[in-house]
């Protein structure tokens, strides 16, 4: 949306607010958790993580000015491969068949949506095969970047909020220096003056994104990755069609179709997770300490 008329296009400005937040955020709630702020893991490796995060993040951004929400929501359900390439490339991981058919059901939905109706975003820009390019390199970059926390859990056993810390450390600086060498620290610095509703905008985006984090932390330690996995599917949904609400997107019929494989793959991701957790837990019970609890129970319930 425009501010009296002019567009703000600095999107490292906006992943730099995030960090900041995110910095201050980790450090209240190591304070308050009483985890320690030395690194666990090398310095170099957070700062892996914090490039690719900050590149991902403006590529995300910098997309949404030549596509609409939506086509990025779609996009992300489509970053199941590049996340399942590199994990098989960085630690090793082996997926099932079933696993790949999912998914390419999700990859050929989403390329039905964006084949089959508008996709471009309700600013008047017209490269939206810029936009999607721009989504392809995101979905590579957040792919590895996940990947690669995930691995520093593993080896490292790093905190949450110790990760959490020196990643968004290091995106800070990032962000900055970039904007330092690129000159458009002053514009953005410039355009906030002049339009002080976008420090309002920043905020609400940064508290968002950082609040999300949080939500995500303390539901996978709480109810499980399960949980997770299925309020995300519920979330690109809603996130979808309130957009369309929004914004007045117009849907073709096709697209619908598209939609409709999209979300019933995720559907069906998230049940076989709950199915398979659920049988896990059966086959724990069918153990030496289950079989004996069955006989105890069926020596002392007599004839």
């Amino acid at each position: 949306m425009p501010y009296d008329g002019e567009y703000f296009t600095v999107s490292v400005f906006l992943v730099f607010c995030n960090r900041i937040v995110g910095i201050l955020f980790a450090l209240t709630m190591i304070a308050t958790t009483g985890e320690q702020l030395l690194n666990t893991a090398p310095l170099w490796k957070y700062f892996t993580i914090s490039v690719s995060s900050v590149a991902a993040s403006t590529c995300q951004y910098d997309a949404l000015k030549y596509v609409s929400f939506p086509v990025q929501m779609l996009l992300k359900s489509f970053k199941m491969i590049p996340v399942m390439l590199w994990s098989i490339a960085i630690s090793g991981k082996r997926y099932s068949l079933r696993d790949w058919a999912i998914a390419v059901a999700m990859t050929l939905g989403v390329t039905e949506f964006l084949l089959t109706g508008t996709i471009s975003s309700k600013r008047k820009t017209e490269n939206s095969g810029y936009g999607l390019l721009l989504l392809v390199a995101f979905m590579c970059l957040d792919g590895f970047t996940s990947t690669f926390q995930e691995k520093l859990f593993a080896e490292h056993k790093t905190s949450k909020f110790n990760q959490m810390f020196y990643v968004n450390l290091g995106s800070a600086l990032v962000s900055f220096c970039s904007m330092i060498l690129s000159g458009t620290l002053q514009s953005a610095l410039n355009f906030c003056w002049w339009h002080p509703f976008l420090i309002r905008d920043t905020a609400y985006l940064s508290v968002s994104a950082v609040s999300g984090q949080w939500f995500i932390l303390s539901q996978v330690k709480d109810y499980g990755a399960l949980a997770y996995a299925a309020t995300m599917n519920v979330r690109q949904v809603v996130s979808i069609l309130l957009s369309y609400a929004t914004f007045g997107h117009v849907l073709s019929s096709l697209q619908v179709t598209g939609l409709a494989v999209v979300f019933a793959a995720l559907f069906y991701k998230s049940f076989i997770g709950i199915t398979g957790h659920k049988e896990e837990k059966r086959t724990l019970l069918r153990g030496p300490t289950g079989e004996a609890v069955a006989k105890a129970k069926q020596s002392t319930a007599g004839p």
